[in-house]
């Protein structure tokens, strides 16, 4: 593979591995099982640790199998580094860990993954100043906004219900006012979209869902695009800026949220990973089609009260995700007509999956105020646009006929 050709984004993951050697030739980077790396001269060993020549120090803070994931996420979202985690989850949580202190103040979109919003709770707890906003218009954003604010986070698509944040006019906020820019790319993935696009300055992705694809791995990931100049983040630690400016982020990352709090991806759900990335192109024009097929046949059905899907002229956000998305991703939610049960429904599907899980292959569906945002209350469901009947389905690669036939025929 020629390094200076520019390749497709499937070409590029496919042969990631290959722009380095490979131990006996292999194609795939091998599952390095060590948490420890050996030195023959001490002195380079001493150095690794200083930071002055690259190398591997201690499990929990990477290894050559999950450095190679993080070179292909790196290219995945075009930028200049990626820290992989154990989960996704535990990648939001290192923004917390490592960057954020008491005082500081976050603006979050309020249209969140339920973990998501429970994690800025806790923060708020710790001293963190956390408010949420309605983040499908930048003014909401901007008004928000105080002289502690640290980081602005949104996700691409709400889950559930499937909102679109006001992406590029956020970044552009972001950027003349010198606030870091989190986007959480999950329910998009790096094929659909790119936030390097809309100035983030970090990209959140949980490898589980789209990426890894297949529900047989867990892991996260933070990238930085390199758009950041975090000469203007007031918590860099000295210790950090022995490095050249751009690397100051992500190496307080890789410290304070891997070697202290220890959230660290292990070496074969990286390999799991990685593989499953590989079709995640392949996997996500079948599900975003089947998607679009799907939430068109339940709009037209009167017994079916609402349908939630950036893909439909009738998504208040279709605009938005129409300019920036390549497709409208497999997520979506919808709503039954009163007088129709959401247990007895789902419990007569026959391809669609009862489970909790987003981007796997196969169809999965849940009932939202009943589970996942359950420990929210009813005033926070209302307030987030969470109907009781809301039903969520991550819609996967089957036939598509076969996809609809099922959908529609549970239906009574």
């Amino acid at each position: 593979m020629n390094e200076s050709k520019t390749y497709g984004f499937t070409t590029t993951i496919l042969h990631s591995d290959r722009q380095k050697p490979i131990e006996h030739g292999s194609l795939h980077k091998p599952i390095h099982t060590s948490v420890t790396f050996e030195y023959k001269d001490s002195r380079e060993l001493a150095a690794v640790f200083q930071g002055r020549q690259p190398g591997y120090r201690y499990g929990r803070q990477g290894n050559p199998t999950v450095a190679a994931l993080e070179e292909k996420i790196t290219r995945m979202e075009q930028g200049t580094a990626t820290i992989c985690f154990a989960t996704g989850m535990a990648a939001i949580g290192a923004i917390v860990q490592a960057l954020l202190r008491e005082g500081d103040h976050v603006v979050s979109s309020a249209f969140l993954f339920g973990n998501t919003n429970s994690l800025w709770q806790t923060a708020a707890g710790q001293g963190i100043d956390v408010s949420m906003v309605d983040a499908t218009d930048v003014k909401n954003v901007e008004a928000a906004i105080t002289p502690k604010t640290r980081l602005v986070f949104v996700e691409t698509i709400a889950n559930p219900r499937t909102q679109v944040a006001d992406l590029r006019r956020i970044g552009e906020l972001c950027r003349d006012r010198g606030i870091l820019y989190v986007v959480d790319n999950t329910m998009t993935s790096p094929y659909l979209f790119r936030p390097k696009a809309v100035g983030a300055g970090l990209v959140v992705n949980a490898l589980t869902k789209s990426i890894a694809g297949h529900g047989n791995a867990l892991g996260g990931s933070l990238t930085d695009t390199g758009l950041y100049d975090w000469t203007r983040f007031p918590n860099i630690l000295d210790t950090y800026k022995r490095f050249n400016p751009p690397q100051w982020g992500m190496a307080q990352v890789r410290a304070k949220a891997l070697r202290d709090f220890g959230g660290s991806l292990g070496p074969e759900a990286a390999h799991h990973i990685a593989v499953g990335s590989e079709t995640m192109a392949l996997r996500l024009e079948r599900e975003c089609a089947n998607a679009l097929a799907l939430a068109q046949m339940l709009e037209a059905d009167d017994r079916v009260a609402a349908v939630h899907y950036p893909g439909l002229p009738s998504h208040p956000q279709h605009g938005i995700a129409t300019e920036l998305f390549r497709a409208f991703g497999g997520l979506m939610s919808f709503e039954l007509r009163a007088d129709i049960d959401c247990f007895d429904y789902l419990n007569r599907l026959k391809l669609g999956i009862s489970t909790s899980n987003l981007g796997d292959t196969r169809t999965l569906v849940i009932p939202v105020a009943h589970t996942i945002f359950y420990e929210m209350g009813p005033e926070r469901r209302a307030s987030m646009g969470i109907a009781e009947s809301l039903i969520r389905v991550s819609v996967g690669i089957e036939d598509t006929e076969d996809l609809l036939a099922d959908f529609r025929d549970a239906l009574g």
